[in-house]
């Protein structure tokens, strides 16, 4: 029996992240993609105008990933410092895992997508959402939540790079790993809102 469609596109997207992780970016062709997701080499182009957009589309994927993760933490019976505190660790985590997607997620666009726009601005709103409430809980100083989220974002990013670069290390440059810096960052916030 044939793949549906919309299952025909899912398995697209989960081939492309397998070849992103296994081979960085140059491995993700549409031929290829077809291959390991066991469809015809026509069927990619069904789906997807070109590379770019099948690229775009495990990004939105990832986006999404990222503001579940956001949104699972906020339900969960954890102070709003905790939240915060798992859904940094959380991107984090997944950012050293999957470091071409991070990449692919975060890297510059060659033109603008509105679906991967929108994709991030969810997931950023989320992340604010829960900033916000860390600042009316007085675990965050007050002042614009999206440059409170920002401040966030520069430190973890930042420290996934160095750390993927070798020059974050727990027992070496830095003396901390990318959750060090989290929870530093935290405390001081949480310090400066106290």
């Amino acid at each position: 029996m044939p793949k549906e469609p919309k299952d025909t596109r899912a398995a697209l997207v989960a081939s492309a992240s397998a070849l992103l992780d296994s081979g960085g970016i140059d491995a993700v062709t549409l031929r290829e993609v077809g291959r390991l997701a066991g469809v015809s080499h026509t069927a990619p182009h069904e789906h997807f105008a070109d590379r770019e957009a099948l690229l775009a589309a495990v990004a939105v994927r990832e986006l999404e990933r990222l503001g579940e993760i956001v949104d699972g933490a906020a339900r969960q019976s954890l102070s709003s410092q905790d939240a915060l505190r798992t859904v940094l660790r959380s991107y984090t985590a997944w950012a050293l895992e999957h470091p071409t997607r991070f990449r692919l997620v975060f890297g510059s666009r060659p033109r603008p997508r509105e679906d991967l726009d929108r994709a991030a601005g969810r997931a950023r709103a989320a992340l604010t959402a829960v900033v916000a409430q860390c600042q009316r809980d007085g675990v965050v100083p007050g002042g614009d939540p999206e440059r409170r989220t920002a401040l966030l974002l520069a430190v973890v990013h930042g420290a996934v790079d160095l750390h993927l670069a070798g020059h974050l290390l727990p027992g070496g440059g830095g003396r901390a790993g990318p959750d060090d810096l989290v929870d530093d960052l935290l405390d001081l916030l949480g310090a400066a809102a106290g």
